[in-house]
């Protein structure tokens, strides 16, 4: 109240004090009226919008029903054609013969100890084995078309920058600079050794890309122990395949087929690796139904070093993403065959035409 008497007497109004001070003395003040807002509404001519409601609200409803509404939009536009909904995942296909991925009859070792050098046994492409396709070979020729899309894309684009000779020697190097690294890791890992405590003169005789490519992988190494196989040579009779496993270690306690990978590009992701998981499912399954490994091996593990020497990837497969894979190699087998007996049958009357 000691307020509104202030503002009162600022502008020039003079206001008894008196305790019992009302409103009303405020409608007295003249300076204090504000003029009254017009409203929006107040052209509108409401005898006819009333009416006009009323001549709406009181018309009568159609006497189409939604089933006479359907047929005459089937009538205009044609029949509606209903398509399923989408479900949440897509189907997964399975193989017509489901090959184990474990030998029942081999017990799974666990806790026996390693010992004794690790296995390598060379591939051996003499007489009785050049008819038995490798892993690399079936994955190449069963590619999706997306994967044929994008790889073709990217070799064009590479020819277009580097030139025809300049991509052949790009490829060369990429596969020298692979096998060399390879090497090295070989022999780090046979004399137990961890790149971090080998002597700097002798890290620096190998190539800088090398250098970076085991510095890359230096912490994902110090993880690996007991190493059982290096380079070695796996093959499943049963369905006719062979590979060369790079290595089988124990990474974190857990027995793996690893396999080692070198990328210009960061693969922070298992998807990002494409094919390779389907890759180390086929060694490990091939391991585990050969009889020259007296184990099983359930894990996997692919890695990938860099050149730059930035930290490597370490991506694990338990048992169960193992045997998913395993489901799409048996798939991709099944691809391979048949096209080996498509190019067969296409070939066979031209032949006994020559005969």
């Amino acid at each position: 109240m000691l307020i509104l008497t202030r503002v009162l007497s600022f502008v020039g109004c003079r206001v008894p004090q008196h305790p019992s001070l009302s409103v009303s003395y405020l409608s007295m003040c003249p300076c204090l009226r504000a003029p009254k807002r017009r409203s929006p509404y107040s052209s509108v001519d409401s005898e006819r919008y009333s009416s006009l409601v009323k001549s709406v609200m009181s018309t009568r409803v159609s006497s189409q029903t939604p089933e006479t509404l359907q047929a005459e939009d089937e009538h205009v536009f044609g029949p509606v054609v209903k398509a399923q909904a989408p479900s949440s995942r897509p189907e997964r296909r399975a193989p017509r013969t489901l090959h184990p991925f474990l030998n029942c009859g081999d017990v799974l070792e666990t806790e026996e100890p390693e010992s004794g050098p690790p296995t390598r046994i060379l591939l051996n492409r003499g007489q009785g084995r050049s008819s038995v396709p490798s892993v690399t070979r079936i994955l190449q020729q069963t590619q999706s078309p997306e994967q044929i899309f994008y790889l073709e894309r990217w070799k064009r684009r590479m020819i277009l920058e580097l030139g025809e000779e300049g991509f052949r020697e790009y490829n060369q190097n990429l596969f020298r600079q692979g096998k060399y690294f390879h090497s090295v890791l070989e022999e780090l890992l046979e004399s137990g050794e961890t790149w971090k405590n080998k002597d700097p003169s002798e890290t620096h005789k190998y190539p800088p890309e090398v250098q970076g490519y085991m510095e890359s992988i230096s912490h994902i190494l110090e993880d690996v122990s007991a190493v059982r196989a290096i380079e070695s040579t796996v093959k499943h009779d049963s369905l006719n395949y062979l590979g060369v496993a790079d290595c089988v270690a124990r990474f974190r306690g857990v027995l793996c087929v690893i396999d080692w990978k070198t990328s210009e590009k960061p693969k922070p992701f298992l998807s990002n690796t494409y094919d390779n998981p389907v890759q180390v499912a086929a060694y490990a399954g091939a391991l585990n139904n050969d009889g020259n490994y007296k184990y099983q091996v359930e894990n996997g593990l692919i890695v990938v070093a860099y050149k730059d020497g930035s930290p490597g990837h370490a991506h694990q497969l338990n048992a169960e993403l193992m045997l998913e894979n395993w489901n799409s190699w048996l798939l991709r087998l099944e691809k391979f065959t048949e096209q080996r007996l498509g190019d067969a049958s296409s070939t066979f009357p031209e032949k006994r035409q020559e005969v």
